[in-house]
């Protein structure tokens, strides 16, 4: 694992970005409100990732000072340009790795994910949602392209009516799983896991094994132009 420090503006950010060998794709994490890069929830996942080779960056889009604000952490604006700004890093100095990229959200970080997956349709391939609250960015909704797999706890029972809207509104190929006995935290026994599991098989199937069919793809296209 190494410590990236990404300039936005006049603030820099600070993550953590694990590469495992041979990595086939990289998930960026969007934290939810309260939540930074040291989520034991989020790193719980991150590391259920890694042992699949998916390359994860854990980010914080506020800084300490912002974060204090508590507003901030529902200005999914704001959210979004960080994000935004971070997968453009991500871009600028991992593309040469031409790895996939994936969101996986929680809380309102969800919602600042579909927002720039909506901005960058051509880019983000595949999304994530635990508890998240895709409600907060209704009005992109309809324009996110990338697969969307909504993970709630079926005992949280506002936040899944929440999600249960928004599921509706998503125009790309999506998924709405509710983890039984489970809460928002996911702090059941045998939740979490199974959260990792989801989100590592919707990435090892939207990611992977789809980016590992674009060669083939492309060799078609170019025998059907001769």
């Amino acid at each position: 694992m190494a410590t990236v420090k990404i300039q936005v503006n006049k603030h820099v950010l600070e993550g953590s970005l694990t590469v495992p060998s041979g990595a086939r794709a990289l998930v960026i994490f969007s934290h939810g409100s309260g939540s930074s890069r040291f989520s034991p929830r989020n790193n719980f996942v991150a590391e259920h990732l890694n042992k699949n080779r998916i390359a994860t960056l854990l980010i914080d889009l506020l800084t300490e000072a912002e974060d204090a604000v508590y507003m901030n952490r529902f200005n999914i604006r704001l959210l979004a340009d960080r994000l935004n700004a971070v997968t453009r890093w991500v871009l600028d100095h991992l593309g040469e790795k031409h790895l996939p990229i994936g969101f996986f959200g929680a809380s309102t970080g969800a919602a600042s994910a579909l927002t720039v997956a909506a901005e960058m349709s051509e880019t983000i391939e595949a999304i994530v949602s635990r508890g998240g609250r895709p409600d907060m960015a209704l009005c992109n909704l309809s324009e996110v392209e990338a697969p969307t797999l909504l993970i709630v706890g079926a005992n949280d029972e506002q936040v899944l009516e929440l999600n249960q809207r928004a599921f509706d509104l998503l125009g790309s190929e999506k998924q709405l799983v509710t983890i039984a006995g489970a809460t928002h935290l996911f702090e059941e026994a045998g939740a979490l896991e199974r959260v990792a599991t989801l989100a590592s098989n919707w990435f090892a199937k939207h990611l992977v094994a789809q980016r590992a069919k674009a060669p083939v793809k492309r060799i078609l296209e170019t025998l059907v132009k001769w």
